[in-house]
């Protein structure tokens, strides 16, 4: 478990977005549970790939003109009950840190996975999630 005083920042630069927080697998049902539309939720991580790539390609994703209905984050590392709770979502995608899963209706229908996001520039992984957002939303 990483110390709370070292996540906050980086737990800020998503939420200061409009991304709202879950810190529980009670506040991820809350906010996925039985809800019609678009729901993007971000894995957030203190990896590189999540500070060099990952935070601010969607950063740069959120200032296009179509977005989800909702936009979730939960702290791999910090928050495990609620981050396996929002993976329990993600149907057929193993868990990785970082990771931005798309659902629509309470499913799964676009994953970017670590892998996706490691060593590509923040605007290589905007590209890629704002072309999911005029996909699916």
């Amino acid at each position: 478990m990483y110390d709370e005083a070292m996540v906050a920042p980086m737990r800020a630069e998503v939420t200061t977005l409009g991304v709202k927080e879950c810190r529980t697998p009670e506040d991820v049902d809350a906010e996925l549970k039985d809800f019609q539309g678009t729901a993007l939720v971000f894995v957030n991580s203190v990896c590189g790939c999540a500070a060099g790539g990952a935070r601010p390609g969607l950063a740069l994703a959120l200032q296009h003109g179509k977005k989800p209905d909702k936009l979730l984050t939960v702290f791999a590392g910090q928050d495990r009950e609620a981050t396996q709770r929002a993976r329990d979502y993600f149907v057929g995608y193993p868990p990785t840190s970082p990771q931005i899963g798309l659902l629509k209706d309470g499913r799964i229908v676009a994953m970017m996975q670590r892998h996706d996001i490691e060593g590509r520039m923040p605007i290589e992984i905007a590209n890629r999630l704002v072309a999911l957002f005029e996909e699916n939303c």
